[in-house]
């Protein structure tokens, strides 16, 4: 199966080319899924010595993985309910957890891509913008509790007339800039991940699709022209899959999130947009998206479809935004346009569990995937090698299954973004 017409892939620094399945194959860990949280907690396990087989049903990285904004962030998908629940079991503990939750994800990828020494664009620096006078007061609060947890040297209040210093756009009223916030090329960092992760013996099938699984003396998993006896399977596909159903049935909707790429630009005129090579997103519940490339185009993304259908021309609905942003780049030449389906959740916490006593799931980063799936990805290493604790804590979280089938179940979520997106505009 060939990859999305992408700036990811059109800049991939070596293809995978992994085997499709035609055998059987013997392992500790069969993981179903080829993105962040399969490749990763793939490697996890292979550091901890257990053998893994891999199955993915396209290529290395082909769905959100190698489709998403690149950006890695504290912004923590679920924070506000992920407190809420939590106060009740570790009352004031709650708070330092989250906190530490928003920064794990950063620490693994700096570490993973100096140990393994891939290379995928990574840098630093982030600016989260005020898009109306009303979001500097949440950015103010943001900044407050950074400051008050030793981050005084990574967060500075950029104030509305500062902005011309780091964006040429005339929409924002100020913004936060956060250091330690960091920005990359993510189908390059995944297939870095899995190639290290083969190294350390990990069985990497691609073109395999996962038809059925079987439980008895072992968890049988079969493709079209093999099959896979593992003590214990990870469900790892995200908005991709259709496994483990009815256990799963109605807790993740597919949403449609739509970015494209510029032609290069030059260096005049991208230092001009940007001169500090920040990512950029806005304060709003359906927000846009933004940051240079390598070769200093300017990547654009926004405008989440909801309805689990991929938008008809990601660069028709896009192109007002990005000129809103930058009149300067009106008319400008769009050579790459693409979408990912991202998992969302109805309350935005990461979705971890059992379908079984040797059936695991990990899904449900509502647009956060990068950092997040990397956190999980090492919280499931961990209880799959025993340490349950930090699992067990995620499994806890309660979350609305919607009763419905996955179409009415997308068509409700439409209706609630439009009511977020109301109270966004009444803000």
């Amino acid at each position: 199966m060939s990859r999305c017409h992408s700036y990811y892939s059109a800049s991939i620094n070596q293809e995978s080319n992994y085997p499709g399945l035609h055998d059987e194959q013997h392992c500790d860990v069969a993981i179903i899924g080829g993105g962040f949280t399969g490749v990763a907690t793939a490697l996890e396990l292979a550091e901890k010595g257990f053998s893994v087989v891999l199955l993915e049903a396209q290529k290395i990285g082909w769905g959100a993985t190698g489709r998403n904004g690149g950006q890695v962030t504290g912004s923590l998908s679920g924070d506000q309910a992920m407190l809420k629940q939590l106060r009740k079991q570790q009352g004031i503990d709650a708070e330092e957890f989250v906190w530490q939750l928003r920064w794990r994800g950063h620490d693994i990828i700096k570490k993973r891509v100096e140990k393994y020494q891939i290379d995928c664009d990574l840098k630093f620096g982030h600016l989260q913008t005020a898009y109306k006078p009303s979001h500097m007061n949440e950015l103010h609060r943001f900044y407050d509790e950074a400051v008050s947890r030793g981050m005084s040297d990574e967060v500075h209040m950029i104030s509305a007339a500062e902005i011309p210093d780091y964006l040429d756009s005339p929409i924002y009223h100020g913004g936060l800039l956060n250091r330690r916030n960091m920005h990359l090329h993510p189908l390059n960092l995944c297939l870095g991940e899995a190639k290290a992760a083969s190294n350390l013996g990990v069985r990497i099938f691609e073109n395999s699709p996962v038809l059925s699984m079987e439980e008895g003396d072992k968890v049988v998993l079969k493709s079209k022209l093999g099959k896979v006896f593992a003590d214990r399977v990870m469900i790892a596909g995200n908005a991709y899959h259709k496994l483990g159903r009815p256990k799963l049935g109605g807790m993740l909707f597919p949403a449609s999130l739509g970015n494209m790429a510029t032609v290069p630009l030059g260096d005049e005129l991208a230092n001009t947009l940007n001169p500090h090579d920040l990512a950029v997103y806005d304060c709003r519940f359906v927000l846009d998206y933004y940051r240079l490339t390598a070769d200093k185009r300017l990547m654009f993304g926004g405008g989440t479809n909801y309805s689990g259908k991929d938008s008809a021309s990601v660069a028709t609905e896009l192109r007002p935004a990005l000129e809103r942003t930058f009149p300067r780049l009106k008319g400008v030449e769009i050579e790459f346009e693409w979408t990912g389906m991202a998992g969302i959740v109805i309350n935005r916490i990461p979705q971890l569990g059992k379908v079984s006593d040797r059936v695991y799931y990990c899904q449900g980063y509502s647009g956060h995937g990068v950092a997040c799936s990397h956190i999980m990805a090492e919280i499931m290493s961990n209880a799959i090698a025993g340490h349950m604790e930090e699992f067990d804590t995620f499994a806890a979280f309660k979350h609305l299954r919607v009763p419905i089938n996955d179409w009415l179940g997308n068509q409700a979520l439409v209706l609630g973004m439009w009511y977020y997106q109301l109270l966004e505009k009444l803000r």
